[in-house]
């Protein structure tokens, strides 16, 4: 339980990752006016929230190549106001020599020209060269944790297992005799040499009882005595022995009556023993077979042909920032009624002290705009957009290496083949999410159909994705939109070039 919970904090300052909110420059009495302060107070919010993040440039700015290593300018009013040249920010020496590139630069760069094959997601991290970005610090410091780090991650145990199995043993269950008040079931769930080795013991048994039985019978009358005896009225004819009346037994219950064993007339008993027999062979019969045929066409044997990516990735979808993951199915029989849930297990702390070990939240998949619901023809990328009500929502690629969760998805559908429900699932770490990539299509038009090639299921790319969280995008974006509504001759009047 406790490897759910968020992992200690490593010393990240080395890395310059996300540093402090930087200090402002202290500007004159003259930026006392209404509209300057509420300038200096938005640029000020979002070199906090964002400080590898750029202001968008004016008039064709461009930004070094270091932004994390910058020092900090204050407001933009404070950067550019002319005629005052205590207010003009001194030259930098970094700013001579030092190589630009545009502002979209400072999110995840993309691979290389060498490298910009298809790569399956799990050597995508080995084959592309460590960026200067926030996916290559965020990869710097998966490698040099601490020691409690590493041990928490050797400590790691899934709740469930890459192909669904849930890891989860009961104990200590006092009421036994629950299984035994659903038999049918109990017998199902066994394991497949247990399953047999109950499925022979039923007929053996009762073979072995009915011929004890049917030899006891025989040795009481006398039969066994007078074997051979023509004028003697046997009970069961031919039964002089053990091994004779287990015969019988079995010739009985399987309706072999092969003519030379057979019951007679003469006695009462033989006949009740023959109708009991047959009344529980049938019994037996209808049990084990009906347990037989339920076994071999579970749907759980269905659930080996749906699959799913071994990676998450998160990146930008309609400007808004996603964890997506792939599923197909391998038939050329499709699921029925298909619809997908996702579950987050993360231990926690409530604010009263309580310690909630393996607490399960919602991810919405679509389950107010019915993206859920599946037609699981063709692989598809499934999408989960992190909002507000997500548990990411002030997650960035930083503190994702500091996280440990476990997200849960379950695909259920009606096999089209048998009718019966079927229930897909696997899981995913946060060492298995992948910040700033996309998957390839997999899908071709060829001789007029649909062409999928499965051996690119797993394909990922990397994408130019900020490696901040959904909270300060959204937050940075309510910035920019506020700066945009100011009157543009205020803001031609701030941005005015420094005075040399």
């Amino acid at each position: 339980m406790l490897a759910y919970l968020p992992r200690p904090p490593t010393d990240t300052s080395r890395y310059g990752t996300f540093p402090q909110k930087p200090k402002l420059l202290a500007t004159p009495g003259a930026m006392a006016e209404d509209g300057r302060q509420q300038a200096n107070a938005a640029a000020a919010k979002r070199s906090a929230l964002m400080p590898n993040y750029p202001s968008p440039p004016r008039h064709g700015g461009i930004v070094p190549s270091e932004p994390s290593l910058l020092p900090s300018h204050g407001s933009v009013a404070a950067q550019h106001h002319p005629g005052d040249p205590s207010r003009c920010p001194p030259a930098a020496p970094w700013e001579a020599g030092t190589c630009q590139y545009p502002l979209h630069a400072l999110s995840v760069p993309n691979i290389p020209s060498s490298a910009c094959g298809k790569t399956p997601a799990r050597s995508a991290a080995a084959a592309i060269p460590t960026p200067e970005g926030q996916q290559g610090r965020r990869r710097k410091l998966l490698e040099e944790d601490g020691p409690v780090v590493q041990a928490s991650k050797r400590q790691r145990q899934r709740y469930v297992t890459k192909v669904g199995k849930c890891q989860v043993n009961l104990g200590n269950i006092q009421e036994k005799k629950r299984f035994l008040s659903d038999i049918f079931t109990t017998i199902v769930d066994l394991k497949y040499r247990w399953f047999l080795f109950v499925f022979m013991m039923c007929y053996i048994v009762t073979w072995v009882v009915f011929g004890t039985v049917y030899f006891f019978d025989a040795w009481v009358r006398g039969d066994v005595g007078h074997r051979g005896d023509p004028e003697w009225r046997a009970c069961i004819e031919n039964v002089d022995g053990f091994v004779s009346a287990l015969l019988f037994s079995v010739e009985s219950q399987r309706t072999i009556g092969y003519g030379s064993r057979m019951v007679t007339a003469n006695c009462a008993e033989g006949v009740i023993l023959l109708m009991a027999q047959s009344i529980v062979g049938s019994m037996i019969d209808a049990l084990m077979v009906g347990c037989m045929f339920v076994k071999i066409s579970r749907p759980k044997k269905r659930a080996q042909t749906l699959i799913f990516s071994k990676n998450c990735v998160i990146s930008r979808r309609d400007e808004k920032l996603c964890l997506m993951f792939r599923v197909g199915d391998l038939r050329d029989s499709h699921m029925v009624d298909a619809k997908i849930r996702a579950k987050l297990i993360k231990s926690r702390q409530t604010a009263e002290g309580e310690f909630i070990p393996l607490e399960q939240s919602e991810l919405n998949l679509g389950y107010d705009t019915g993206e859920d619901r599946l037609f699981l023809v063709e692989p598809q990328i499934i999408c989960h957009v992190i909002n507000r009500r997500s548990p990411f929502w002030d997650m960035s690629a930083e503190s994702l290496s500091r996280e440990q969760f476990e997200i849960i998805i379950i695909l259920e559908g009606i096999v089209e083949a048998t009718g019966m429900t079927c229930q897909a699932r696997t899981s995913y770490t946060e060492d298995e999410i992948l910040w700033g990539y996309r998957f390839e299509p997999c899908m071709s038009l060829e001789k007029g159909a649909f062409q999928v090639d499965y051996s690119r299921f797993e394909m990922t790319f990397e994408v130019q994705t900020p490696a901040a969280s959904a909270k300060e995008l959204h937050e940075l974006k309510e910035l920019e939109q506020q700066e945009h509504s100011t009157p543009r001759l205020y803001w031609d009047h701030l941005l005015q070039p420094c005075a040399p």
